[in-house]
């Protein structure tokens, strides 16, 4: 058998992200196709009660330390270095997010292995991994092989489907008594960002505006589409940075990652910082005057003209259906 896969579940104040579950369909595809088994690092005081909804791994390894409950790079690293020995672990996944960021170099590092960030697609290839890495902002892809089957990789957010990890009955648990770092950072309290007036990642219709909208007077057309299809507005970043709309409401590389069912991109060209925030919407309809705009070659249907003349049509003809 195969070195095993091993995945650091992330979780926060007692709920497991969603990365966790994406990291989790995509490990298991991997380790079957490797012949190795899964397993999953849980962390923190709160981590115990949650193994059961790892149902994809072939057993949940759980770290009962409450100074592991943010993932701070140097323990973390410590606590997973101590895993991988013990468990004959090749492959380490660990989510390219706020929470786990700092882990996979700290840990390469200490392990002496590869660190492959930026994780959107994987497979194998006669018997070896292959990991697509994005670089430049998704302007490069790059296929690496980790000699041996062994390496660290940040997947990127969005890069896999969350539901793929979320099948099957509850894992076997196994509590891991490894050696932790002492801390060097306190943590004293959890503050609660403000939240905006529409939590955007959670819209199954999203219509996007940018800087083809051009003036704020056509924010309220968006406006009137997105409540006649039963979803929101959101806008990539020179709107926001105009004002027009709340920074809760962009979308891309330094605002939010949506996934929605429809979205709708009236005047966005498709750049890479603004495509990394919805390019795993399930259908892209893009209005744009510039036919060379990168975001016809993502979308599904694409409409050369001007933005604004089709999103009036569109609204009076949704207005229309609903009577």
């Amino acid at each position: 058998m195969a070195n095993a896969v091993l995945i650091l579940g992330e979780q926060l104040r007692g709920t497991i992200s969603d990365v966790t579950f994406e990291m989790l369909g995509a490990g298991r595809e991997l380790a079957d196709a490797l012949q190795a088994p899964l397993y999953v690092a849980l962390l923190g005081a709160e981590a115990a009660p949650l193994a059961t909804e790892l149902r994809v791994a072939d057993k949940v390894l759980v770290v009962n330390k409450p100074e592991l409950d943010l993932l701070p790079a140097g323990p973390t690293a410590t606590v997973l270095q101590g895993l991988i020995d013990r468990h004959e672990v090749g492959i380490t996944l660990i989510g390219g997010t706020n929470v786990s960021m700092g882990v996979g170099s700290v840990l390469a590092a200490r392990a002496n292995l590869p660190y492959i960030n930026y994780c959107r697609k994987l497979r194998v290839e006669d018997g070896s991994a292959v990991f697509t890495s994005q670089l430049f902002g998704g302007k490069m892809l790059a296929d690496v092989r980790p000699p041996d089957n062994k390496g660290i990789v940040s997947v990127y957010p969005g890069a896999f489907p969350a539901d793929a990890g979320k099948t099957g009955e509850a894992p076997p648990t196994e509590v891991a008594d490894v050696p932790c770092d002492p801390l060097h950072v306190i943590f004293r309290e959890y503050i609660e960002p403000e939240t905006g007036d529409v939590d955007i990642t959670n819209q199954d219709v999203q219509v996007a505006v940018g800087r083809g909208d051009q003036s704020e007077d056509n924010v309220g057309l968006t406006e009137d589409l997105a409540t006649g299809l039963g979803g929101a507005v959101c806008a990539s970043r020179p709107v926001i940075d105009q004002g027009w709309l709340p920074l809760s409401r962009q979308v891309g590389k330094s605002g939010m990652i949506v996934k929605p069912r429809v979205y709708l991109a009236f005047g966005i060209s498709g750049a890479p910082e603004h495509w990394e925030g919805m390019q795993g919407s399930q259908l892209i309809i893009a209005f744009n005057t510039d036919p060379d705009a990168p975001i016809f070659d993502g979308a599904q249907y694409g409409v050369c003209g001007d933005a604004m003349e089709y999103l009036e049509v569109l609204t009076e003809k949704v207005k229309e259906r609903k009577g």
